[in-house]
This record gives structure tokens, C-alpha cells and sequence, in this order.
């Protein structure tokens, strides 16, 4: 113990005589302390702030005194903002004018400049701000910046802003202010009237109570002051000394070493152990939950078994970010489509809800469930083979279709509209369990031969008593585009079955607002980053539903088209409480159009609102 103590103590001397010697060899030029100065309306101001004759003083810079202030909040860049107050507290106040002219204006300049500066001596901070990236290149897992009328590229922000940026070839993360707007501060904007809190870093106010002053030098804190003044004084210590404490060290140093390297092997042969354990463990809990929970119970395939059924996995009929899904052919002759799991996937949560979810469905717009395959990290599901592929290709790629393939007219699209919504009223009413999806998008929305549509992937579905009004859920899941606002932003309500309400509705409007936007608008009529639901709202303005003729050929078709409009317009309002059950969408699809009016425009469209533009997908697609 005493050898032990020694050696603790002689590291402690030792790292105290290094910090000393390295001391005692600082003899830096003393400045003098920084004094307050008068500067007209904004009085008697002082440290963190400096005037154009003590540059070297402070750290924020303010200029033409006698008329409008203006402060600079960065060295590095010659730009100036107007300031109207800073308080005792160290709080700017900026309001410039010549800002708001380029906010105005949808200058993208002012994402740079408005970037609020970081250093190791201080940081400016304000309640309201967007984190946001620029990258050359457009991220995986981003969601670009949409500004209605005001796009700049190569600039993203994230629904979640502690997401790691996926910036393919560069990233530059920066924070700029902001202010909030919109029903329950729902949405936020640029501004050029915002507070800035200086923060004065602990090391610089250690300095600052001293007496000193602090500066930066090539990336290191140098605090310099009357009471600072280095001294140099020679350290009296054997070579002898230094020779055993440098000996000990060592062995400190390679003890340690071994004794890290054998707690790591413990770890691991643990963590082989434990493995086995829970794939023994997961393979009979999900024979246990399909068993309690499921309708009928499909067939548990071999993963060998699986590579004989799709020839070794050769034909790939798509591909998403979670998995790939491979044609096969069972024994019997019966096509299927083998959808298999990355191995990267962290649990087998998603995988046994996804099957517990469709065995307890039986509907015909729904997909089948044929099998499954659950060992040691091999996870897949096989499902009935759908020939026509997914929605998504015969409504995002019009005019790409190869010869003799079939064309959706209105009345098969009013038929698929028809079909989803009965396999959601399915899911919402018909099963003992209610069943929300989440995930409903052109992706996920099978066609077999004569075009009817079943909903498919269930990765992301969760299940609730039929009488709950609503679920709980932690981050945003599902869709870009497709989510309801409540699921990105709690303050708009509570999750709910209204929320695959919103996504059935965006789907309506996605499948309508294809008919016209690839080969009927004219060039520069619509931008790219234009949310769509915006210029069907336009056009609806400018000519009236009964005037839009390009909806339909006929009467019965103008008829089918202005329905599904309206639904979907209905369906996608800002807040839950606003759209119909799907139940009330079931009855509106097959009513008469003449009972139908055209709701309100929601409330997040329109200018100069910033939200995130829904165009990128957290949910692989699936093609089955």
C-alpha cells in the first residue's frame, strides 16, 4: 500500500514540476487591462466589447459611436450589424435594417452571415435558433432547407438536430437566429431584430478575476495582466529523480495497459456468451408473441431453405435503406417475394412487429404473410409475389414506361384511392387490436395483376386498444412528405389514427397531382422544391374545381378526380382534430361529389414560413 501511495504521490509531483518548469518558461508582453469607454446611445460599455482604438481588447468590436452603432461579431469576416442596446448582462441587441432588406429579398448570403461565431474565449447564444448544415453534396439522412420562394442549395437542416450530419464530401455545422411564428409557434423564420447572450469562457473569467486579460494564440487561451507577469525560476532536481519518476511512469503506464487489454477479453468472451443466450432466448419469444397474438400462423423457413426458393438470391427485385427484396418461387410453383433484412440491424424489434402486425390482419388490401426466417442475425419475410410492383412506379415515373405496360386512368386510380382506404379502415376498425401503420406512402402500396392495391411494410406500424385515442412515440418515424406534423412536432397534437390519415391523404394528392405536373406544365411553371399541395391550391384559385379540366376527360372522370381532391385535401390539415376519420374518407369516396366542399388551406403552407420540405425518406421503400 505505501508503494502504491508513493507512486500516486511521485506522479502527482512529477505532473506539478512539468506544469511549473513550462511556467517559469512563459515570458509574454504584459498589456494593459481593457477600460470602459462612452459610446452614445448605448452608454458606458466595456469588456467583452472594445471600440475601433483598443482592437486588441476585447473581443466584439463597435464602431461610429456618435451615430448608428454597429457591432462586428466576427474578426475573421469585414460585416457589421446596427445595434440598439447592450445591457450589463452582456446582451446584444440587434436590429438591422439592411438585413431584413436581404431576408426580404431571399438573399442565401445570409445564412453565412448570420452564422453565430464560435470561439475558446466566448460564444454567442440566442433562445430561437436553427441548426443547419452545408454540404456540397446532398446527405443521406437530411432533409433540405425549404423557404417558400427562397431555395438555397447545398444547405440542410435535420428534424432532429442531435443527428449526425451524412455529408458525403464536406459539413459545416453553424447555429443561425431565428424567430418563431405561426399557430402554438409552430414554424420559424429568419430575422434581423434578435438578442445575442455572451458567454465568457471559464477559463477567461478565471483570468478576468485575476485582473488579466485573456486573448487567443494559434487556438490556446493566453491570460496577461499586472497580476499575471511570469517569473523564471531554475528547477533544482536531480537527473536521478527524473530518471526513477520517468521508470515509474512507465510502469504505471504498461500496467494499466495489460490490465485494460484482459478486462477487454473478459468483455468479449461475455459478450459471446450473452449472444447465444438471447438468439436462443428471441427465437422463442417470437414463437411465443406469433402464437398469442397472430390470426394464423405462417410458415418459419430456414435461411438455407430461403436461398433455394430464390436461387441464391438472384433476381433483386428492389432495394431500400433496411433491406432488399429478392423473387422466389416455393415448391408448389407459388411465386413470392423473399424481403430480407440487413444483418446491420440492431434488434429484432421492427422484424417482430412487422410480423405480428400483418398476422393478425386478414384483408383483401392488405399483403399476405406466407413465412418467415428468424436465426442468428438472418431476419426475413416472405410474402406473396405482387406482379405489378409498388404505386410509386406507375406515378413517378410517367411517360417512362416501357411499351405495352399499362397506364393508370382515373377510374383505376379512384380504385386503388378506394382500395387503401378500406384495407386503413381495416386496420383502424376492423381488428380486435387497432393497428396504425405510419408508413403509408406510393412505396408501400402493392398492385397485383388487375391493379388492386394492399398495403404492405409494417416495420414501423404500432398497436392499441380500438379505444385509445392516441399513441405515444419517441422521434420522428415514417416519411418525409408523408408524416403528419404532429409526428415531427408535438405541439401541433397528440398521435393518433389521424396521422395515417394525413399520409393516406398526401398519397391522394401525390397520385392526382402526377397526372399533370411531368408532361402538362409548362417549363418554370412549377419549381422543383415547390410543395406540391401549394399549386394545386392555385390553380384551384385561379380557374375553381369546376374550372380545372385538365382533372379529367369526361364528366365521370372530372367527377372521380375533383372527389379524391377534396378528400385529400381534407385529409391533410395542419391539426388532428381537423381531418375526417378514414371511416368519414371511406363514405366520402363513395358518395356524391355534390356533398363535398373544399376545405381551408392548412396552415403550414405559405411564405416566408421555414419548414422542413418533405422529400427524403426514413423508411426503406419496399417493392414486394
Amino acid at each position: 500500500m505505501n508503494n502504491i501511495n508513493f507512486c500516486f504521490a511521485l506522479f502527482f509531483a512529477l505532473s506539478h514540476i512539468v506544469g511549473v518548469s513550462l511556467a517559469w518558461n512563459d515570458s509574454r508582453y504584459v498589456h494593459p487591462i481593457c477600460t470602459p469607454f462612452e459610446c452614445g446611445n448605448l452608454g458606458l460599455i466595456g469588456f467583452p466589447m472594445n471600440n475601433m482604438s483598443l482592437t486588441d481588447c476585447g473581443f466584439y468590436t463597435v464602431k461610429n459611436c456618435s451615430g448608428q452603432p454597429k457591432i462586428q461579431l466576427s474578426r475573421e469576416k469585414e460585416l457589421w450589424f446596427d445595434v440598439v442596446a447592450i445591457s450589463q448582462a452582456n446582451v446584444i441587441h440587434i436590429d438591422d435594417q439592411e438585413l431584413q432588406k436581404r431576408i426580404t429579398a431571399r438573399d442565401c448570403t445570409i445564412l453565412d452571415d448570420l452564422a453565430l461565431p464560435m470561439s475558446s474565449l466566448s460564444s454567442l447564444s440566442t433562445d430561437n435558433n436553427l441548426t443547419m448544415y452545408h454540404c456540397t453534396d446532398k446527405p443521406i439522412d437530411a432533409l433540405p432547407l425549404f423557404i417558400s420562394s427562397f431555395s438555397c442549395p447545398g444547405y440542410y437542416t435535420y428534424i432532429n438536430t442531435s443527428a449526425s450530419p451524412n455529408c458525403p464530401t464536406s459539413k459545416s455545422k453553424f447555429v443561425v437566429p431565428v424567430r418563431p411564428i405561426g399557430p402554438n409557434n409552430s414554424a420559424v423564420e429568419f430575422t434581423s431584430n434578435f438578442q445575442l447572450q455572451v458567454t465568457i469562457s471559464l477559463p477567461c473569467q478565471q483570468c478576468l478575476q485575476r485582473g488579466g486579460r485573456c486573448s487567443d494564440t494559434q487556438g490556446y487561451i493566453v491570460c496577461e495582466g499586472k497580476n499575471t507577469k511570469s517569473r523564471k525560476v531554475e528547477p533544482n532536481i536531480s537527473p536521478k529523480i527524473w530518471a526513477f519518476a520517468l521508470g515509474m511512469l512507465i510502469s504505471i503506464i504498461v500496467i494499466f495497459v495489460i490490465f485494460i487489454i484482459f478486462i477487454i477479453f473478459i468483455i468479449f468472451i461475455i459478450f459471446i456468451i450473452c449472444n447465444k443466450t438471447k438468439g436462443m432466448s428471441n427465437k422463442n419469444k417470437i414463437n411465443e408473441i406469433i402464437g398469442r397474438y397472430s390470426i394464423h400462423t405462417p410458415k418459419r423457413y430456414t435461411y438455407s431453405k430461403l436461398k433455394k426458393i430464390t436461387d441464391s438470391f438472384k433476381n433483386k427485385l428492389g432495394q431500400g435503406g433496411f433491406s432488399s427484396v429478392y423473387k422466389g418461387k416455393l415448391p408448389n410453383g407459388c411465386e413470392v417475394a423473399v424481403k430480407l433484412l440487413n444483418e446491420c440491424t440492431e434488434n429484432g424489434e421492427d422484424f417482430m412487429n412487422e410480423v405480428v402486425s400483418i398476422t393478425r390482419t386478414s384483408h383483401v388490401n392488405i399483403v399476405n404473410l406466407l413465412g418467415f426466417c428468424y436465426e442468428q442475425g438472418k431476419r426475413a419475410l416472405v410474402y406473396e409475389y405482387m406482379p405489378k410492383g409498388s404505386l410509386d412506379k406507375y406515378i413517378f415515373h410517367r411517360g417512362q414506361q416501357k411499351e405495352n405496360e399499362e397506364v393508370l386512368d382515373w377510374k383505376m386510380l379512384h380504385s386503388i384511392v378506394m382500395g387503401v382506404a378500406r384495407g386503413l379502415e381495416y386496420l383502424h376498425q376492423g381488428c380486435n387490436t387497432r393497428i396504425l401503420h405510419f408508413d403509408i406512402k406510393p412505396h408501400n402500396i402493392l398492385l397485383d395483376d388487375d391493379f388492386c392495391p394492399k398495403i404492405s411494410d409494417f416495420g414501423l406500424a404500432k398497436q392499441c386498444k380500438a379505444r385509445e385515442s392516441h399513441v405515444s412515440m419517441t422521434g420522428a418515424k415514417g416519411t418525409a412528405g408523408f408524416m403528419a406534423p404532429e409526428v415531427m412536432y408535438r405541439n401541433f397534437g397528440k398521435i393518433s389514427h389521424k396521422s395515417d390519415v394525413y399520409s393516406f391523404g398526401m398519397l391522394v394528392l401525390e397520385m392526382v397531382g402526377e397526372r399533370k405536373r411531368p408532361h402538362e406544365l409548362g417549363v418554370g411553371e412549377i419549381s422543383k422544391e415547390e410543395y406540391f399541395p401549394d399549386w394545386i391550391y392555385k390553380d384551384l384559385g385561379r380557374s375553381g374545381i369546376d374550372g380545372a379540366h385538365w382533372w379529367g376527360r369526361t364528366e365521370e372522370e372530372q367527377e372521380m378526380a375533383r372527389k379524391m381532391i377534396i378528400v385529400g385535401l381534407c385529409c391533410i390539415q395542419t391539426l388532428p382534430e381537423d381531418r375526417p376519420s378514414i371511416t368519414d374518407v371511406v363514405a366520402m369516396l363513395e358518395g356524391s361529389v355534390d356533398d363535398l366542399q373544399i376545405p381551408a388551406k392548412p396552415t403550414l403552407f405559405g411564405p416566408p414560413a421555414i419548414f422542413l420540405h418533405p422529400s427524403s425518406s426514413s423508411s426503406s421503400p419496399s417493392s414486394l
